[in-house]
């Protein structure tokens, strides 16, 4: 008698050589090509940043740039699934990059180890197609807010505590982070940003209780509302999606668009130069953009700069030019009043009759990959220091144009 030849299954033989990504490819409307062409940037790399990037590295995006300044604790290790206990002591940054590329050897990533309200450069926005957010601090929120609507880019938010969380995503020129900022959150704001650099430090040391679970939760909203983003398709923006562990039950809040909120400061013509912070002058800058729009032309910096220490007791006046999140709080004290705290005098707006001007950008405080904005009445040009791009992003610079720098 014939015997009928046993059927062979051969899928998953297939599976094991063929596309990483098989099963995302029969969603209908999924488009791999435009995840591995993406740029993002993940401000954060704790409890929220690493469920973040573990998620982008499954979902096969193709550049990630990780900024973070803290280095591991063992209370990490809890809630943090690309680090391990040997990594206790690494900058997260760093050991968060190289877990995403164990996960997806194709990922282009790379990391920022610094302060990212002073020292990440605006450049590093402009190159973003979408920025998340893996934050505890307002003042780190804010931050980004105006950062990401002054280059026109969407961004992501999501907060955590305890086995509660909220998701947000912010468009231009929709409504922002700043349009949700109620009263407290601007008070508490203001004590964070103290006079004195002592008090700072000491407003940044509290811990937000929470749990994997409400990270995994919170992370996997956002990234799935940034891959609907790269594919063009509608998301939440404008509104908060809350969800409460306690009661394992979900809403959604509108968000209304505030007319006179500082945050709304769009560029929308930018130039792009091939030198660096190290290799221009103030003055050289500013008569380029004097030539651009005319006499009556304001460099102003995307944040303040610490220019000196002034003591209130004795008088005395200590010269900086610093990034605020490069000046320790031992400055804090003057030398010679027994410790009296002393005042930060700061600036961001440059006219032309500061006796600086001779200095370059880097000796006036000013990060690699910055974008100094150029502006006379109405008109505003952002001047991006794209010389500094391989510094900052490393293997994820692309060739961009810049304009020659003579």
């Amino acid at each position: 008698m014939t015997q009928t030849p046993e059927k062979i299954d051969l899928s998953d033989e297939l599976n094991k050589t063929g596309d990483r990504f098989d099963r995302f490819r029969l969603i209908s409307w999924w488009d791999q090509n435009r995840l591995a062409a993406a740029k993002v940037l993940v401000v954060g790399a704790g409890a929220l940043g690493n469920e973040l990037v573990k998620n982008l590295a499954l979902l096969g995006v193709g550049h990630v740039l990780i900024a973070d300044m803290d280095a591991i604790e063992n209370s990490n290790l809890s809630r943090s699934v690309l680090y391990r206990e040997k990594d206790n002591g690494t900058q997260k940054s760093i050991a968060a990059a190289k877990a995403a590329k164990d996960i997806y050897p194709d990922m282009k990533v790379h990391h920022f180890d610094g302060n990212i309200v002073h020292d990440l450069g605006l450049g590093v926005y402009r190159w973003a197609d979408v920025i998340l957010g893996g934050l505890d601090n307002r003042e780190a929120r804010l931050s980004i807010n105006r950062n990401s609507y002054k280059v026109n880019k969407p961004w992501i938010d999501g907060a955590i505590e305890q086995i509660q969380g909220i998701v947000r995503v912010f468009s231009p020129p929709g409504p922002c982070y700043e349009c949700t900022m109620s009263e407290m959150d601007w008070k508490l704001l203001q004590m964070r940003r103290s006079c004195n650099l002592l008090s700072r430090e000491q407003m940044m040391t509290g811990h937000t209780p929470t749990t994997p679970t409400i990270s995994s939760i919170i992370a996997g909203v956002q990234a799935q509302e940034a891959v609907k983003l790269l594919h063009g398709m509608e998301t939440i923006s404008g509104k908060g999606w809350v969800f409460n562990g306690l009661m394992t039950d979900a809403y959604t809040i509108d968000y209304p668009r505030k007319d006179e909120c500082y945050s709304h400061d769009t560029i929308t013509q930018f130039i792009s130069l091939d030198a660096g912070v190290e290799d221009i002058t103030v003055v050289d800058l500013l008569n380029r953009a004097i030539k651009l729009l005319g006499p009556d032309v304001q460099l102003e910096l995307p944040r303040e700069v610490l220019s000196s220490l002034k003591c209130p007791k004795c008088g005395d006046e200590e010269e900086l030019f610093a990034s605020l999140g490069k000046v320790p709080t031992s400055k804090a004290a003057c030398p010679k009043c027994n410790h009296e705290l002393r005042d930060i005098q700061t600036f961001y707006k440059i006219k032309g009759d500061e006796p600086f001007i001779g200095r370059t950008l880097a000796q006036i405080g000013v990060p690699p990959f910055d974008i100094i904005i150029a502006r006379a009445g109405s008109r505003a040009v952002g001047f991006e220091l794209t010389g500094d791009a391989s510094k900052v992003l490393g293997p994820l610079q692309e060739t961009q144009e810049a304009i020659e720098w003579s």
